[in-house]
């Protein structure tokens, strides 16, 4: 393949033309250079830089180019319009850096399995990034104005004066249960088969029941939905779904209540709560908090029952509840006798015989 990147195969070569497929152009300008060029002070920049997850330079050191000057440049135009604070520039930065860092290497791994060993430094890397680069630049593009249109139905469909970053949610958590001692018995290839595996099977459902994963840890998922029933119908479903001889079995943990969301991640009592669930949970099974677990009231699909409280930490007296599909056909004396568990767990709910707080209300500092 030839075209106006190749090289005569020399690294020198094949670094300065991906500098200008990469960057627009060759590195010339030092950190205090692009600062003087851009009107912003160095030690601004130096945030910025570091925000963005790269490494420190020297002063002195020309390995800037024309585009970095030019997205300082355009981040001072945010600032000036308004939309993006001076004070949260640098959490904003470090938001997308550290996005669109796992986004690179995904898509440099990508690029080298496409390569022969030998190839690598070679034309054939200027080559093939040429074809793929605008290629991935149309798909990134279109995703990311996708979510943005998503976004912007739920921001139209709020109450006029609603806080945008405070909402209701259900926060789950996945978690694959002996995944360390199970992961060391593995070859990379069959660990990188298995995480591809379980975060892909996680993303499909997830989106099927209108949720959205925050992010991915190794062995674990964190995912919010709208309402109860959506995230119990994910905790189901995933050990289900996931189930096999070869996998680690996983376990789910979901509370419900006040959410904060910031530059794409979420804060809240319940999202520690949904995590010491999962903790507790055995494998295969689901978990939630009593409110979650008050908001499937009149859900016959569901069987809810309230477990032994225990003390975990950061919470004194947490009560699970046990949450699972009603299946089969009705047995009439069985059928009693899970109505009157019905009864007993709707007592607890309504508080008959628990009058004790919500453990979020106790929970320890």
């Amino acid at each position: 393949m030839t075209g106006p990147g190749t090289t005569d195969g020399q690294p020198g070569d094949t670094r300065a033309a991906l500098d200008r497929l990469l960057l627009g152009g060759p590195r010339r300008w030092t950190r205090l250079e692009v600062a003087e060029r851009a009107g912003m002070p160095p030690a601004r920049t130096q945030r910025l830089w570091r925000a963005l997850g790269f490494a420190d330079v020297e002063d002195d050191a020309p390995v800037f180019a024309d585009a970095d000057v030019d997205a300082l440049t355009a981040l001072s135009a945010l600032i000036d319009s308004g939309f993006v604070d001076v004070d949260t520039e640098a959490s904003i930065a470090r938001a997308m850096g550290q996005s669109l860092a796992r986004l690179a290497d995904w898509q440099t791994d990508m690029l080298a399995a496409l390569l022969a060993p030998g190839d690598r430094d070679t034309a054939a890397v200027v080559d093939a990034a040429q074809v793929l680069l605008p290629l991935m630049r149309d798909v990134q593009t279109y995703v990311w104005r996708r979510h943005l249109a998503a976004n912007a139905d739920r921001l139209l469909a709020a109450e006029p004066g609603a806080a945008v970053d405070r909402r209701e949610l259900a926060v789950g958590f996945a978690d694959l249960v002996g995944y360390t001692s199970r992961s060391r018995g593995m070859d990379g290839r069959e660990l990188g088969v298995m995480v591809e595996d379980f975060e892909g099977l996680t993303a499909d459902l997830v989106s099927r029941h209108a949720g959205r994963v925050v992010k991915t840890v190794g062995d674990g998922v964190l995912f919010t939905c709208p309402t109860a029933a959506q995230a119990v119908e994910i905790g189901l479903r995933l050990p289900e779904e996931w189930a096999a001889p070869d996998r680690p079995p996983l376990r789910v943990g979901a509370a419900y209540g006040p959410v904060l969301t910031r530059l794409g991640d979420v804060y809240s009592p319940v999202v520690n709560l949904a995590s010491r669930l999962t903790s507790l949970g055995r494998p295969g099974t689901l978990l939630v908090d009593r409110e979650l677990a008050r908001r499937l009231r009149g859900r016959r699909a569901y069987r809810v029952r309230p477990l032994r409280r225990v003390s975990v930490r950061g919470y004194d007296h947490l009560q699970p509840w046990l949450v699972r599909r009603r299946e089969g056909e009705p047995v009439p004396a069985l059928d009693s006798f899970e109505e009157l568990l019905d009864e007993i767990a709707d007592d607890v709910l309504d508080d008959v015989l628990d009058p004790d707080p919500d453990p979020r209300d106790t929970a320890r500092g």
